[in-house]
């Protein structure tokens, strides 16, 4: 029978282990290995390996050029499993950074005497998404920006220079027109609204948080984003661009078209691509051929899957994955600038709107201020 002591000592150490756990995974969640520092890591890698350099003396190096002591001490776990006689693959899954997409790729990399190819190809794929991902930035900053600014602009207008013109429309009995009646009354409640738009805009952020990765909420998000006329083709070539790589990427190392098909499903964000990649897969199982099944789902535009059947009837697949890969990324670059360049206009349209509508309302009943006097 144990002492009082020792159920203590028992629980506090499951209390310790417990809060150590919770702070390992904060730790880890603030300390995400990014596909910039994968870009990073896959150039230097390739680099040191090309060069003849062995990879405890590449992971030697690197280990010497980290400066944050996190980088540093993930680093050295790969470097001493690697030492212990495991191989980079292994390694670098045991780290629990890296999916299992790339973790296969190095696999048939070392199997196949192609590591440096392999390390290549994961390069470019991360800058390609890297790069993407700031396109993608780049597009959403400047709305944000000018949605901020109009925000800062009307709670200014409606809280410092509304209230100034209703005192003075105050001291004369007559009727205000039916929009300055309005625009005085959002400024006489503006807290309220306020309050009304913040516990919105709370709601909303919880909602993504933490129904983002379920189903109904996938489903729908996607189903609405598809049926904006700019968005959707937008999304559908991101979507396709990020696919090609991917499957080109496996098929140059070498991997079974199934298992890149797998792989390539499980690292898929977007919903209305589930069922799809599934049933591609399915059927590619079966005995079909890629583009007799890509060519039944209208999510593909018949141009991917002419060039699709041709690389498969020329055994050259994964060249012609990567000619599309290059042509959708270009084309995405140039499609991301010239949105950008749409919605600058636009959104100096919405700031002149707000705050020409605020304007109109003050000055409306002033045309008529002569005949009240």
């Amino acid at each position: 029978m144990s002492s009082p002591n020792n159920q203590y000592q028992v629980k506090t150490a499951t209390k310790s282990k417990s809060a150590k756990s919770v702070l390992d995974r904060e730790i880890q969640l603030f300390n995400k290995f990014t596909d910039k520092k994968k870009e990073a890591f896959y150039n230097d890698l390739e680099t040191l390996v090309k060069a003849g350099v062995d990879l405890k003396k590449s992971f030697e190096i690197i280990l010497e050029e980290q400066e944050g002591q996190k980088d540093e001490e993930f680093y050295n776990g790969i470097y001493q499993d690697i030492l212990s006689g495991k191989s980079l693959a292994d390694s670098l899954k045991a780290s629990g950074k890296f999916s299992e997409y790339e973790y296969y790729s190095i696999v048939i990399g070392e199997e196949s005497n192609l590591l440096v190819e392999i390390l290549n190809e994961l390069k470019l794929f991360f800058k390609k998404k890297t790069d993407l991902k700031k396109q993608i930035t780049s597009v959403l900053s400047y709305p944000t920006f000018v949605l901020v600014a109009t925000i800062g602009i009307v709670y200014f207008l409606l809280t410092s220079l509304v209230p100034i013109f209703s005192k003075i429309y105050k001291q004369f009995d007559s009727e205000l027109p039916a929009l300055t009646k309005t625009v005085v009354y959002v400024s006489e409640h503006i807290f309220y609204f306020m309050g009304i738009g913040f516990a919105c805009m709370l709601g909303v952020i919880v909602l993504v948080y933490t129904q983002k990765s379920k189903v109904w909420f996938r489903d729908i998000t996607s189903q609405m984003a598809l049926k904006i006329p700019v968005l959707n083709r937008y999304l559908k070539k991101v979507h396709i661009t990020r696919i090609t790589s991917s499957l080109q990427l496996l098929l140059s190392a070498n991997t079974p078209l199934i298992k890149s098909l797998a792989l390539t499903r499980k690292m898929n964000s977007f919903y209305p691509l589930d069922s799809i990649l599934d049933d591609v897969i399915n059927q590619v199982t079966k005995g079909s051929s890629l583009h007799e099944v890509l060519k039944k789902h209208s999510f593909f535009p018949g141009r991917f899957i002419s060039l699709v059947k041709v690389g498969e009837e020329t055994n050259e697949l994964d060249t012609m994955l990567s000619k599309l890969s290059t042509q959708y990324y270009e084309e995405l670059e140039h499609q991301t600038k010239i949105i950008s360049k749409i919605m600058e206009p636009l959104m100096l349209l919405l700031i002149g709107g707000f705050v020409g509508v605020i304007l109109i309302a003050i000055y409306l009943p002033l045309f008529n201020l002569s005949n009240i006097i």
